[in-house]
């Protein structure tokens, strides 16, 4: 059987980028396929947060806080250029949902998850200090508690992640958008169309890793089966002309959500929300009621903090369809792999922070359609180089 590649890989945000990288650190021969530019949705229009996901206590996904925090502690080990260690603070105030005890037992579970490693433990921010905390709201404020996560710059960190692949040897055509594809009993033959000009690669496996776009990608291959029941989830940003805090704040909004307001770019950033998307990925922006909630929401807390509105950005997550509410569903990635099409494999949501622990999933359940692997390199180890401008 004559063969362009082990494996396609359709999409270049944090998830195809991060397959990529694995499959050439394992050895195989690797092409990506993206209709955009690397890192062109979700992955650069995140909160910018490279974290163990702390409110997912409260859901109880023990599982994904954990493995997140052990992700964490390998990208500022791999990446220190671009995922940076950074103080945290949690205001509770006497109209809080959350009661200091809740707080700290959260964390003291949160260290506890990660290891109770130095870089995981939490203290009380003493009330001679509050003065410090960039403007915060006194009135009513009862207790402060600073730990520490991470952030970075999303759209750099997978541009960084796919430059490693390729230097591994994962071949990138951009842009190239995956117009059909065939699955049979021995192959996936992929049609596609870019700058250049059309297109066939015939593979082993294909991933789809097209992010709000999988389902339509997924109606572009043959045999034709549905895609997961999945709904898009649209987090919008703020970006304010103020000077950039000096630690992430984690505070509550008047609804009990939770809203982050943090350095960005030498500005502050505040967000995010979670308002159901119905339309075209191609067309997500803000809206203006929910610039309006993160303005409200800063404004609660830093009330003498002046600061017009210099931008705004939004970016949609993908959610299992569901009767939950938003925030108890799940943020693992959900993988596709329908058994008519069994050399196809979907992601669908996850993480920024565990898109290493996505990809080896990803590998792990091709296993069967690809041959055994000849690992050149690790990815636990592997250092990311430098990737285009910005940083954390």
């Amino acid at each position: 059987m004559s063969l362009d590649c082990d494996l396609v890989v359709v999409g270049a945000g944090i998830h195809g980028a991060g397959v990529a990288q694995a499959a050439a650190a394992a050895g195989y021969s690797v092409t990506v396929l993206e209709a955009r530019a690397p890192a062109a949705g979700t992955s650069s229009r995140s909160s910018k947060l490279v974290h163990g996901g702390l409110r997912y206590l409260e859901s109880g996904r023990f599982r994904l806080v954990r493995e997140s925090l052990r992700e964490r502690r390998i990208l500022l080990a791999i990446a220190p250029h671009l995922v940076r260690l950074v103080p945290f603070h949690i205001p509770l105030y006497a109209r809080s949902r959350r009661r200091p005890w809740q707080v700290r037992a959260g964390l003291s579970l949160y260290a506890l998850l990660g290891g109770l490693r130095r870089e995981n433990l939490f203290a009380a921010v003493p009330r001679a200090h509050w003065d410090r905390l960039d403007g915060l709201r006194r009135e009513g404020l009862r207790a402060v508690f600073r730990y520490h996560d991470a952030r970075t710059d999303d759209a750099a960190l997978t541009r960084a992640v796919l430059a490693s692949a390729e230097s591994l040897g994962a071949r990138l055509l951009c842009p190239a958008e995956l117009v059909a594809a065939r699955a049979d009993a021995r192959a996936v033959t992929a049609d596609f169309a870019g700058a250049a000009g059309s297109g066939r690669l015939r593979c082993r496996a294909l991933v789809n890793a097209a992010g709000p776009w999988a389902n339509a990608v997924q109606a572009r291959i043959a045999p034709r089966v549905p895609g997961p029941a999945v709904e898009l989830v649209q987090g919008a940003h703020l970006v304010l002309d103020r000077p950039a805090p000096a630690a992430v704040y984690y505070v509550e909004a008047a609804d009990g959500r939770a809203v982050f307001v943090m350095p960005w770019q030498g500005c502050t950033l505040v967000g995010t929300t979670e308002t159901p998307f119905h339309g075209d990925p191609e067309n997500v922006e803000p809206l203006a009621r929910e610039l309006d909630y993160l303005q409200a929401v800063h404004d609660a807390h830093f009330p003498s903090a002046d600061g017009r509105r210099l931008s705004a950005f939004a970016g949609l997550r993908v959610l299992p369809a569901s009767g939950r509410d938003i925030f108890h569903r799940s943020r693992e990635t959900l993988f596709y792999q329908h058994p008519r099409v069994p050399r196809v494999l979907g992601l669908y949501g996850g993480k920024l922070t565990t898109y290493r622990a996505t990809a080896a999933r990803a590998l792990a359940r091709l296993r069967r359609w690809l041959p055994p692997p000849r690992p050149v390199a690790d990815t636990a180890t592997l250092r990311l180089p430098p990737a285009g401008d910005g940083g954390p």
